[in-house]
This record gives structure tokens, sequence and C-alpha cells, in this order.
């Protein structure tokens, strides 16, 4: 198929495009760089060494001999989009073109408002891209469990059968995000359902669990195929801040009590979701829902799995609790629900096959490049301000004043 990757030089974007390349598939990237210029503003960067992404595209070419096409731009640039639509003619479109960080969008009003712009508008943008030019594409939309929240109820998979004053419905499972970022997320999906019911288009939503590791099968080949790591605490993951820390003999920071629980993924699952999504389309009008996860842990259980991991590489490490600067229930129930890529065929790897070859030994090999003092928590939830966070410049849409 020719599949656009949207987001394509980011940490599922550009796993995913070498993943399908690798697959026979035509694949175009589009990227506007907002990521590493992001690292710039934050005063961060990968803790793995990444070229630039005509580096990455020239070095995949020589050692496959499959083409992989760029365009320089922004899901934020309607005219842009829709040239590209009619010059590439996809057949499929794998959307990871957001600010993908609750942090960042915690941090004042001004990344707030970055964030819900850059992410709503793209995707209004890419629909009505897709309508005018592409209209029997596949939208194929990451999506985030995060937009679910913390209910005291299983979370199905994007519907739940309604029982109210004896009547019943199937209707959109209820959202409880925590940030604006997810709340930006919530929105994307609803856009999407709605594009899908008044013009016929066909969208797979994934609601993603965290995702953890570097390598796949394709990224082992070569150095300059690396892909991100980051773990600072704004981009970081737990999981990733737990491994360096491992690295280093610096106790694990947990957050609060450390209950707060999640679904996570391996990168290397989260390609083969995107493939299985791409391969099975929905019809159109059709807005199918998929929770994209394979197990679900608590940060406590996290840090104790790299802590009984580090120990068997001789590294001591101990846990820290530290003051959760979230808005969170840090006890709650969590039981969501993720048969259906399963049922599509998924075959999962888990945290503990992973743990040694695409996370402990990343973090050990690189850790000379490790900055210490951008993984302790700048950004809290509860201040409208974080002035050792504040805004330098605008990444995409700026809004006008």
């Amino acid at each position: 198929m020719r599949i656009i990757v949207l987001g394509g030089d980011g940490y599922c974007g550009w796993p995913t495009a070498l993943h399908l390349s690798d697959r026979g598939h035509e694949i175009l990237i589009v990227d506007d760089f907002s990521r590493r210029r992001i690292d710039y503003e934050l005063g961060t960067e990968s803790l793995t060494p990444i070229e630039i992404l005509h580096t990455r595209i020239k070095t995949w070419q020589n050692l496959s001999g499959r083409r992989i096409q760029l365009a320089v731009g922004s899901v934020n640039d309607y005219e842009f989009m829709a040239d590209v639509m009619r010059g590439f003619a996809p057949e499929s479109i794998v959307h990871y073109a957001e600010l993908r960080s609750a942090p960042y969008s915690m941090i004042d009003r001004q990344h707030a408002i970055q964030t819900q712009l850059h992410n709503i508008e793209g995707t209004l943008n890419l629909l009505y891209a897709m309508k005018e030019f592409a209209g029997d594409c596949h939208l194929i939309k990451l999506g985030t469990m995060g937009e679910y929240g913390q209910p005291n109820i299983d979370i199905e998979e994007g519907f739940i059968e309604v029982h109210h004053n004896g009547r019943s419905d199937i209707l959109p499972y209820p959202m409880q995000p925590g940030s604006f970022y997810h709340l930006s997320k919530v929105h994307d999906s609803q856009n999407i359902m709605f594009a899908c019911k008044i013009w016929g288009l066909r969208a797979t939503d994934l609601h993603q669990g965290v995702v953890y590791g570097t390598i796949t099968d394709q990224i082992v080949l070569d150095d300059r195929l690396l892909n991100r790591f980051d773990y600072d605490d704004v981009y970081g993951t737990a999981l990733n801040r737990f491994c360096v820390q491992a690295a280093i003999g610096h106790p694990l920071t947990v957050y609060g009590k450390g209950g707060q629980t999640r679904g996570f993924i391996d990168i290397r699952d989260t390609v083969s979701c995107i493939e299985l999504a791409a391969i099975h389309p929905p019809r159109p009008g059709q807005y199918l829902v998929m929770n994209q996860f394979t197990e679900h842990f608590s940060v406590m259980e996290l840090a104790q799995k790299v802590t009984e991991a580090a120990a068997k590489l001789g590294r001591v490490v101990e846990i820290e609790k530290v003051p959760n600067p979230r808005v969170e229930t840090e006890d709650h129930y969590y039981n969501p629900k993720n048969t259906k890529l399963l049922d599509l065929g998924l075959q999962p790897r888990y945290l503990s096959q992973s743990l040694f070859d695409s996370l402990l030994n990343i973090a050990v090999k690189y850790r000379d490049r490790l900055k210490p003092e951008v993984i302790a928590p700048k950004v809290n939830w509860r201040n409208v301000t974080n002035p050792e966070r504040g805004h330098q410049f605008f990444i995409g849409a700026k809004p006008e004043r």
C-alpha cells in the first residue's frame, strides 16, 4: 500500500516507517522536525544519539534497497497537506504528528494552548484533506489510553453499553483525561468519529499505552538508524527514567505512593499493531477503537522490576518516593480490555523480555550522555505557571492576538 507516516521522524513514527517499508509498502514520511526543536527549548536531548532524518532515510535505502520518500512540512499547514494528498494518493495514513507530552501541556497557559491548537487543528486539517482528496483512505490515528482516565469500572475498547431508565444504547466510553494534552486527544477522537459519520471516512483509533524500548528488527541493523530514548521530566516516561537512574546508581524516584497504573507496550509491538490495523481497514463510515497495550503495571511495580533487573547486572539501586507533581488518583482500580488486536494476530512481547535488550542495556551503554539535572520533575499540575519550564517559542501554529 501507499502509506503516509505523519510524524515519521519521531519516537513511534520512525520505527513504524521502517517496519512498513521493510514489509514492502511505499512510504512517505511527513514531518516538520518540531520534536527536535522542543529539545532545544527544554535544554535536553535523546539519551541515544540520533542522526538527522535525511541520514536515517539514506542509510535505510542503502541497507534495504527500499526507498522512503520525505515531505517536510506541518499538518497545521492545510495547503501543504492538500498538496501531499494530491501528489501521493495514500491508501492509509498513520497519524503521529502531534505534541504528545502531558507535562509539556501543563507547563503554563502558553503550552496548554500550543498543545491543543497544534493537535486539534492538525487533525482537522488532515480530515478535511482526506475528505477532499483521499476519501477512501484509511486513517490510523494514535490515540492514548490516557483519554479514559482512572474510572472505577472496567475500561472497554472505545464504546460501552449503557442501560438507563429502561433503555439501552452503545455509546462512546466516558473520558476523564488527566492533562490538557490528553484533553486534546479526546477532542481528536470526537472529531474523527464525527468525520466518519458525516463524510463516510474510515478510521481506526488506537488508544495506546505507554510505549517502551528503542529497538526493532530494522533499527538493530545500523547505529545510524537508532531511535530516541527520552528520560527528562517532560518527555521521558517513568520506566525510562528508572532505567537511566539505575544505570548511574541513583535512587529510582517514584511519584507519590506509586500506585498509579497504566498500560504498557513494547515499540516492536507498536509497529506490529500499526501494520495489523493497516491490513484490516474498517468499512467506509466506520470508526474503530482498539486499546493498544499488552500489560499493565503500577509505577511501584515498574520500579521494583527495574531494581531486580539492575541487580542482575551488578547495580544495586534503591527506591525513593518523591512528592507527586501531578493531580491523579494514586490508588485506583484499573482493568482495561485489549482483545481486538490480539484477535487480529498480535503476538505480544513482554517487559520481562525487553528490560535488558531494549532498555537497561541502552541506558548503560549511553550513560555518559546523561544529563542528571533534567530528570527531576519541574512541572507541577497545581501551578498555573511553572517558571523553571517557561515557554521559549511556539512549535507549529501560534495563536494570533
